[in-house]
């Protein structure tokens, strides 16, 4: 299975993160002596169903590794363009591929095992889109000062993953795409996409997961599959200062000491 990276974004003066980035992309990071992306690039590179990864957003002299085939695009100006660059890509490479892994460069707890998991789950249900969702209670458990923000369902309370699976055939249908584009920077036309009537029922927590599964499906012409994590790891992002010094504290016990 191919894994893409979207690794694009550098943060601009106003950004909290410009503290550490100053000018360059966020992915390059130092977290405990590597840069952030080098720690997804281990755990995807150890994984044992990945076998190419594509970089999306960096150059190839910004001196990273990984054990599985690694490319490198430039940035295509914005996260549909870069998600459909990823499925191009990865069709130019493999007629017939099922899935395609996309993930951020910004999680950088995650480890091979966690993508193994990952990948057996999305093997299980034959979906258009598999997207990662960690329960409120998993996550503050295991990152209880992370600050994230919550949707609030029927059933369930949760925020969002890092790690999707895509079928690379979904980059043909062009209205989907349209719509996504002509969306991505109107709230209204966001809007639209869902319907009010189920963003009503989503801000008064009287739809289930799988409810909101079905019906943001249907309205999308896909199919697609929610995934419940136990790891709280698919969904630590380091958007924050406070966050980047999380993983930095708890990537630092995983250094091996010198001697």
């Amino acid at each position: 299975m191919d894994a893409v990276i979207l690794a694009g974004k550098v943060p601009s003066q106003d950004d909290p993160l410009y503290l550490y980035t100053q000018g360059q992309a966020k992915a390059m990071i130092d977290i405990a002596g590597k840069p952030m992306i080098q720690w997804v690039l281990d755990a995807l590179g150890n994984a044992d169903d990945i076998g190419y990864v594509l970089i999306i957003g960096l150059n190839p002299d910004c001196d990273l590794t990984c054990n599985k085939s690694m490319h490198f695009i430039p940035d295509q100006g914005d996260l549909l363009q870069n998600a459909k660059a990823g499925l191009q890509h990865t069709l130019t490479r493999n007629s017939d591929p099922q899935h395609v892994l996309f993930t951020s460069s910004d999680i950088p707890t995650i480890t091979s095992e966690m993508v193994n998991w990952r990948v057996e789950e999305t093997r299980k249900q034959e979906q258009d889109i598999h997207f990662t969702v960690v329960e409120r209670h998993t996550m503050e458990t295991r990152f209880p000062d992370a600050n994230r923000s919550y949707v609030k369902l029927k059933d369930y309370e949760f925020c969002g993953g890092d790690l999707h699976f895509i079928r690379p055939a979904l980059v043909e249908e062009d209205e989907i795409w349209r719509r996504l584009i002509a969306a991505r920077k109107n709230p209204l036309k966001q809007a639209s996409l869902l319907g009010f009537d189920l963003l009503l029922l989503l801000l008064l927590g009287r739809m289930t997961l799988k409810d909101a599964e079905r019906r943001v499906c249907e309205r999308l012409g896909v199919s697609g599959q929610a995934c419940i994590s136990p790891y709280a790891e698919l969904a630590m992002d380091v958007d924050k200062p406070h966050q980047v010094e999380i993983v930095r504290q708890e990537l630092s016990k995983k250094r091996i000491p010198t001697v």
